[in-house]
């Protein structure tokens, strides 16, 4: 017959300290008049009590003398303590971190070949920090807490914050392989004008176009499909003093918001800090930002005096757009985005003059 050897893990664990309050109540010790016995320092006494100092294999030989109680004893209920403590820390980290890793869409980025296929909970972890290029979990809070990118955030849907962190780092990844020229701004200032005029182009052959003047001014522009669970529009942030990289999502998939979203992430690289974090919605000196950035993107496209003017001879109908997109040298959908923004069109009307988009499988 055999026996099974079963070990038990009981999920408490009863505190040195407390034991030797016990034992010096029962015999009218005060902590100061023990301490003197050992020969130790009530301070310690006092913090082995408290449980802030452990009981030292001289310390128990010590209170064995004077209280007549094994120093292996002491010893032992103190290894059971300390360990009892790690066990819990270990259980805790290990479920903050199951906690974090279902966070991410783990399914999709395996599809999209950001993470290998793992075969435990312990490899998924390992692979999520790789992919990021962090050491930790602390290490992944520190850098993404606060993602240092102004993005375009839609009000009423927040984005998962790991899904966003992993578009974030797709984007940055890409902009990393890419070689550019150091950042001019006045050449940058140049090209938003060139890019303006690209709009009116089949939007692929545009957009490849537009990566070549960006780059040439020292900017970054990749375009990075979304996950599931993030609603960003765009980002934009500097990988150095001397290159800015602008990030699209493509999310709405109609070249009116593709354009906008470039021309206002292009806003935060010439007008605001290189260092500064700005998110929609953190605070108000974030939304004076983002509305000036709104503005200065709509002003590139087409200037505010000339929109003034045109918006005077609405109702608009589909003549009267595109002759006025051809002469702003423009897409007509960006002039049909906008006055349906601005509540001048119905979100029904000319939604036929925007060029539809869509990722290549």
């Amino acid at each position: 017959m055999t026996t099974a050897n079963q070990s038990f893990a009981p999920d408490y664990a009863v505190a040195p300290g407390a034991i030797l309050e016990e034992h010096l109540a029962a015999r009218g010790l005060s902590q100061t008049k023990f301490a003197r016995l050992c020969g130790r320092s009530p301070k310690l006494i006092n913090e082995i009590i408290s449980g802030k100092a452990p009981i030292e294999p001289a310390t128990a030989l010590e209170f064995e003398r004077v209280l007549d109680l094994e120093a292996g004893i002491w010893l032992g209920i103190e290894s059971d303590y300390r360990l009892h403590l790690a066990r819990q820390a270990e259980a805790r980290e290990t479920a903050a971190v199951a906690e974090w890793k279902n966070e991410f869409p783990i399914r999709e980025m395996i599809k999209r070949d950001c993470l290998k296929e793992p075969v435990s909970n312990t490899e998924v972890v390992t692979e999520l920090l790789s992919f990021f290029g962090v050491g930790s979990v602390g290490a992944w809070n520190e850098k993404y807490a606060e993602a240092a990118v102004a993005y375009r955030h839609s009000p009423s849907f927040r984005s998962n914050r790991a899904a966003l962190a992993a578009w974030l780092r797709l984007g940055e990844r890409y902009a990393e392989r890419l070689e550019c020229v150091d950042y001019d701004r006045r050449e940058f200032m140049q090209a938003t004008e060139r890019i303006r005029r690209l709009t009116r182009k089949p939007v692929k052959k545009a957009l490849e176009r537009a990566q070549q003047h960006c780059s040439e001014a020292g900017v970054v522009l990749v375009l990075v499909k979304p996950f599931s669970g993030t609603a960003v529009s765009g980002a934009a942030w500097w990988m150095s003093p001397r290159k800015a990289v602008i990030q699209l999502s493509m999310r709405h998939k109609t070249d009116d918001h593709l354009w906008f979203s470039f021309f206002h992430e292009a806003a935060h690289v010439l007008l605001h800090s290189k260092k500064s974090t700005f998110i929609d919605g953190m605070n108000d000196q974030a939304d004076e930002i983002e509305t000036e950035a709104n503005e200065w993107a709509g002003d590139r496209l087409v200037a505010r005096r000339e929109w003034k003017r045109f918006v005077k001879t609405l109702p608009a109908n589909e003549g009267v757009v595109r002759a006025f997109a051809e002469q702003q040298e423009i897409a007509p959908g960006i002039v049909v985005g906008r006055l349906q923004h601005e509540g001048l069109l119905p979100w029904s009307h000319l939604n036929h003059l925007k060029a539809r988009l869509k990722w290549a499988p």
